[in-house]
């Protein structure tokens, strides 16, 4: 089975960063921080910010790959339609891909876990 992430996959206007800011519950880590509200278009859909505050484009880059990548082969385990905003705190910029998939595994979990509230 092959997974894409599409454009149809992800948050790309401003407008929904801000609804999903002003409207979203938020759940965080060391890590990384979710905002998330339930997706009117049927699907998941992934949105990743990084601030410059991380670190330099290299750094921020590569934990906006991460990110999308854990999603992609992950968005199964989601249990309904969401819209989810990663926001990498400072401290993500030291992480390995593997701390990353953890810290992004706990985070995904959690709103999984939210489904029901």
């Amino acid at each position: 089975m092959r997974f894409f992430f599409t454009k149809a996959d992800r948050i790309l206007k401003r407008s929904e960063f801000l609804q999903l800011s002003k409207f979203g519950k938020k759940i965080q880590n060391r890590h990384f921080v979710a905002i998330f509200a339930p997706d009117r278009f049927q699907r998941t859909r992934l949105g990743v910010t990084v601030t410059r505050k991380v670190g330099n484009a290299t750094i921020r880059n590569r934990i906006k790959r991460f990110s999308r990548e854990y999603f992609r082969l992950n968005r199964h385990i989601i249990t309904g339609y969401w819209d989810i905003n990663i926001i990498a705190k400072n401290k993500a910029a030291d992480l390995s891909s593997k701390q990353a998939c953890l810290s992004l595994q706990n985070i995904f979990d959690s709103i999984s876990g939210s489904h029901g509230r």
